[in-house]
Formats: C-alpha cells, structure tokens, sequence
C-alpha cells in the first residue's frame, strides 16, 4: 500500500509541475487565484501525462533524461522546504533554514530515487478531473479537489494543498485517498528524529540507510 500511495504521491505532484505566472502574476484578487489554481490542476496532468507516453520509450532507455525530468518538474512544482518544515513537526523548531533544506533536498531525492521509474507505468489515459477549490483557513492557500480518472476502474480522488510563492502556486501536501503525504512522512521519521539529530537522519536518507516510505527503518 506505502509504495502505491508514494508513488501516485510523487506522479500527482509532476501533474501540476506548470508555474502559474501565466495565470497569477503579481497579487491577483482571491477569486482570480482560486480560479488558476484549478485550471494548472486540470491543464498541467495533460501535459504531464503526455510527456510521459510521448517519451516513454526514451526513458525506459535512459534513465538519466527520466531522473532529469522527474528533478525539474519536481522542483519546479513542490514547495520542498515548507513542506519540509511540516513533516519535521516539532522535530524542526530551532533548526536552520540550511538544515531544513538539506533534509528537503534529502527527502526529495531519496523519494525520487525510489519511486520515479515507477512513473513509467503510470497509464497515459489518466484523466483528471477537478471537483472544487476551497480556500484553506487563514487565506494560507487554496485546496484542490479532483477525481484521478481510469479506464475500467474506480475514479481515486486526490486533493491538492497549494499556496502562493513569488506569484506561482507551488504544492506541499499531496492527499491520496485521503491520506497525506506529509502527514505518512511526519509519522514515519518521528521516531527516528527522537533518537537522532536531524542532520544524521539527514545523512542516513542521503546515504540509503533509510528510505522515504521504508516505515523508517535503517538499511
């Protein structure tokens, strides 16, 4: 179950890798922002997903240019160090903005290392479709709705937490089935950020001595 949520986790996070200049540069209004954030959802899977059915055989063959792509629309698309700061819960009060981003840059890796040649077996015929956008409490950022949709199987239904960064809307939470990517990470290093710093946790996912959706364990 971990390795399929993970790895919907890290496909639904490349669906929305489409900076959203074009649709919210500068401080638009609330009501214009809620309507972009829909519309990079529903336009961004497209292009995602065609991407990867139009380059598949490449890189099956070369799995440098798949890392490559995953990597740029990766970082492109998801708020890292934010979504950092959530997983580490209380385990990153105090620590720098250079030891949080280490752990992001970590995290992400280990993660995409993992799990990114398993997006060659995502269906290209995937559909997305969005359901609503509600603003998230505190006009902290907008959540979005959807339905991923497959042929001659139940819709799964994925939920978006997005927020406004330099003009651009960028992700830091995934939710599959209702179930969050940051909240499966936080509950996963808890116990080990308990009995380590957060820089030897760090280095322990850098190394491959502990895997991101590995329930923590230590190679």
């Amino acid at each position: 179950m971990i390795r399929s949520l993970l790895s919907i986790a890290l496909g639904s996070a490349l669906l929305i890798g489409v900076p959203a200049l074009a649709q919210a540069q500068t401080a638009a209004a609330a009501a214009a922002s809620a309507s972009s954030a829909g519309k990079i959802v529903q336009d961004s899977s497209t292009r995602i997903l065609n991407t990867l059915e139009s380059r598949r055989a490449e890189f099956r063959g070369n799995p440098a240019a798949l890392k490559q792509f995953i990597t740029t629309e990766f970082n492109r698309a998801f708020d890292k160090e934010y979504a950092a700061r959530l997983v580490l819960g209380v385990h990153g009060r105090g620590a720098s903005a250079a030891d949080v981003t280490a752990f992001a840059n970590a995290l992400s890796d280990n993660l995409m290392s993992r799990y990114g040649q398993s997006l060659l077996d995502f269906n290209s015929k995937l559909q997305t479709k969005v359901l609503s956008e509600t603003a998230l409490p505190g006009n902290k950022g907008m959540r979005v709705s959807t339905q991923m949709l497959r042929q001659g199987a139940e819709p799964i239904p994925v939920d978006y937490l997005l927020r406004q960064v330099n003009g651009q809307w960028k992700i830091f939470d995934v939710m599959i089935e209702g179930i969050s990517y940051v909240q499966t990470f936080k509950t996963q290093f808890d116990a080990p950020l308990r009995q380590k710093s957060l820089a030897q946790v760090t280095e322990d996912l850098r190394q491959g001595r502990m895997q991101a959706g590995g329930n923590g364990g230590q190679r």
